[in-house]
């Protein structure tokens, strides 16, 4: 049976799974200039029987298409590669060597399962119908991030299904956590210029204060949430960062504020843009400044495709259910961000969250953070799931 080969093969090469993990973690590159990441990959499928496309949409994205034995179905699977610009504080021994960029997101793990579970289809392509298509993309980690480019290249037209997952180290190994419907929030990145005029603070009545006039943005902002959106839609709006650094007698002439908006539908999204503008053009008379959006669409929210989901989960929990897995849950939305719902806007898929809960340590460190870990264990558990579901996948009654 190709699903008992499929898991015997991935535990054999369970070592060089970490192995490669701890080669990309000593070897980060952040968004849009992971060169030689893409340069490792690339050489991985060197002398095997696929075909790669490099470069596949804004950067170093990667299309390595696997054909089986006959016609039949073709399903995607995506691994992210880029790392962050922070500064590791681990202490491991396979720490970053490069300074001030750090794999703290677990993009590190995501690239190493997927390589050798890809190399694991490779080796038995004679027993299973159809194709994957291996998706190496570059940048999830910054705007508007690789996810779209690929899929805009056309590479993924014939995918009749895509599936990923993300590596959390609050959830136990073994754990497998996804929602149906809604699974991640969309995100949009708000920039606001205010331009005021300066002058001395003893004569605020011949200056203009932009500092006043975006203290009463900011709070006049979070009126979007509070009072034009309604209660039972998830939306958050966030500003980070208020530019207003300068001398104590001296009127602020202009500054920048920057934030987010988070929201698990594109029509909400679309109502925090509006209001967000209306709010400048209000400022603008209320204050006598002129104000410059810039409300940028980086990431859609993730819709995980009910049908694909209920699929995976079944085949999960009949066939890793007590033997790798020790739970597949059903969980709430996340929050945060993730650029995979741009395959998802076109492609029927589903992405799922893998605990990778790390031995031995006091405190939790979630990702983004210095000390941000992941258990190795987890990425065999990582690759005998998606490896279960992409045989799912292969073989349902709907097969081409």
């Amino acid at each position: 049976m190709v699903r008992d080969k499929l898991m015997a093969l991935l535990e054999s090469k369970e070592e060089e799974m970490i192995a490669l993990r701890r080669y990309f973690h000593e070897n980060p590159e952040v968004s849009f200039q992971e060169k030689a990441t893409a340069d490792k990959i690339a050489s991985f499928y060197e002398g095997k029987d696929v075909l790669v496309e490099r470069h596949v949409g804004n950067g170093y994205g990667i299309v390595v298409t696997i054909a089986g034995n006959g016609p039949g179905r073709t399903i995607a699977l995506r691994a992210d590669f880029d790392a962050l610009p922070i500064t590791e504080e681990t202490n491991l021994p396979f720490a970053s060597k490069n300074p001030g960029v750090m794999h703290a997101c677990g993009h590190d793990g995501h690239t190493a399962y997927l390589l050798i579970l890809a190399d694991c289809l490779i080796s038995l392509k004679d027993e299973w119908s159809g194709t994957v298509k291996i998706v190496h993309q570059n940048a999830e980690e910054v705007g508007p991030g690789g996810a779209k480019s690929m899929v805009d290249s056309g590479r993924l037209d014939d995918v009749d299904e895509i599936y990923g997952i993300h590596f959390y180290p609050n959830f136990e190994v073994g754990h497998v956590h996804y929602a149906k419907g809604w699974a991640y929030a969309g995100c949009s990145e708000i920039e606001i210029k205010i331009q005021g005029k300066g002058g001395h603070g003893s004569m605020p009545h011949v200056s203009n204060d932009a500092i006043v006039a975006a203290s009463s943005f900011v709070m006049n902002l979070q009126t979007i949430v509070s009072r034009r959106i309604n209660p039972f839609d998830m939306a958050v709006v966030t500003i980070g960062s208020f530019e207003g650094e300068g001398v104590s007698n001296v009127i602020k002439d202009k500054l920048t504020l920057l934030g987010d908006a988070r929201y698990m539908d594109l029509e909400v999204g679309q109502k925090i843009e509006k209001e967000t503008r209306n709010l400048a053009r209000g400022l603008e008379e209320s204050y006598g400044v002129q104000v410059e959006v810039d409300y940028a669409w980086d990431y859609p929210p993730v819709y995980n495709h009910p049908d694909q989901v209920d699929m995976a989960a079944q085949a999960l929990k009949t066939n890793g259910l007590g033997d790798y897995l020790k739970e597949v849950t059903q969980t709430p939305p996340n929050t945060g961000a993730e650029d995979f719902g741009q395959y998802l806007l076109k492609i029927p898929g589903a992405f799922f969250d893998i605990g990778a809960s790390p031995e031995n340590q006091e405190e939790l460190y979630m990702n983004h953070h210095p000390k941000f870990d992941i258990n190795e264990k987890a990425l065999l558990v990582a690759a005998k799931t998606v490896g279960d579901v992409v045989l799912a996948a292969l073989n349902k009654a709907d097969s081409k």
